[in-house]
């Protein structure tokens, strides 16, 4: 089960940088000119959780596994774009394929790299990217609707609840709002996801700064967390530049130290990474014992069965139950057998809702 981020935004903002920082990798090339990533570049990068290591220490395990998350770095996009301008068509198809949105905005000044608007404005880029992405759902939702439409004179009943949803987010767009703003049902809201808009996607923003600002932001960032304040998501400060040096140095301490003299207490990469797991509302459960221990992602709300599925597909098939402690549980009675011998560890069957944190022993038989 994997789980993607696209890092989007206009040329010239730092995606590229930042996606090699995250990645530690020269996948992207980082260049001062328009449309230097071409392809979308994926990299997986591990979740921080210092959890794990705990976990790893009280069940001796002599291996730990983190759990990953993707990140893909988009080409940029500019004006257009929705009409096939720069790369836009390219840019679109790449978008949809991926889970959530990353919005890289520069809020810096440097007379080194070229603005392609020619000036520093975070909020009227966010603007430039929603309206383009807002325009090709328009043109995407009405030539479905239409299509939908005559489906339902010719009786297909499945077509009522799809075009009903249809004309929700299409009277969204049109009033300059993107399709996740809609208040939908739970069934309503299925359907929306099945149609793949740009603009039902989640989104973050990652206000890249200068590497004074690192630490507090700076006027042009404060203006984007206002925004995302009024739509709902989170903001991320990050200095780029400050990233690509860390993601050079080898030892971690050496890393600490150099965060520190910058007054930051860790990188901005963690803080990326965190924010976009709970973008798209992951929570994790552990599994621990001598050989490993290791870290799984699901979707929040899922039940025991199907994380159990996360590991492998037969102890979804064949699941009986599982044993299951909290994570605080598990390091206040020092591990698993501490935990059975105080009671804490749980019998759950198929309807038990996974929690953030449980580490969990599947039983199953195929």
């Amino acid at each position: 089960m994997g789980f993607n981020c696209g890092i989007v935004g206009l040329p010239n903002v730092g995606k590229s940088t930042l996606f090699n920082a995250l990645t530690s990798t020269a996948q992207a090339q980082a260049a001062n000119y328009p449309f230097c990533t071409i392809e979308p570049n994926v990299g997986r990068v591990a979740v921080p959780d210092r959890r794990l290591d705990a976990i790893a220490g009280h069940a001796k395990s002599a291996q730990i596994v983190p759990t990953f998350l993707e990140f893909v770095d988009i080409a940029g996009l500019v004006r257009g774009a929705s009409k096939g301008e720069g790369l836009g068509n390219q840019f679109l198809a790449n978008i949809r394929e991926v889970d959530a949105i990353i919005h890289v905005l520069r809020c810096f000044e440097s007379g080194d790299v070229t603005h392609v608007e020619g000036s520093v404005d975070p909020i009227r880029d966010a603007d430039t990217v929603e309206t383009e992405l807002m325009l090709a759902d328009l043109d995407s939702l009405e030539r479905r609707a239409n299509a939908a439409e005559k489906k339902l004179r010719g009786g297909d009943k499945e077509s009522a609840a799809q075009l009903a949803v249809m004309k929700l987010a299409l009277d969204s767009l049109r009033d300059g709002r993107p399709a996740r703003a809609i208040s939908l049902t739970d069934e309503q809201r299925s359907i929306l996801r099945q149609m793949q808009l740009l603009t039902a996607k989640p989104v973050l923003y990652v206000c890249n700064v200068e590497e004074g600002s690192a630490a507090t932001g700076n006027a042009q960032s404060r203006r984007v967390d206002e925004r995302a304040a009024a739509e709902g998501t989170e903001t991320v400060v990050i200095s780029a530049a400050i990233e690509a040096e860390v993601a050079q140095l080898s030892e971690e301490s050496e890393k600490q130290a150099f965060l520190a003299d910058l007054g930051l207490e860790e990188t901005g990469l963690a803080r990326v990474i965190r924010a976009g797991y709970r973008l798209l509302d992951l929570i994790t459960f552990f599994t621990a014992g001598p050989k490993e221990a290791r870290a799984w992602t699901v979707r929040r709300g899922v039940r025991a069965p199907e994380a159990a599925g996360a590991i492998h597909t037969d102890f979804e098939r064949g699941f009986i139950k599982a044993e299951t402690i909290a994570y605080d549980d598990f390091l206040a009675c020092g591990g698993e057998q501490g935990a059975k011998d105080s009671g804490r560890m749980r019998q759950e069957g198929k309807d038990y809702v996974v929690r953030d944190g449980d580490v969990m022993l599947f039983r199953f038989n195929v």
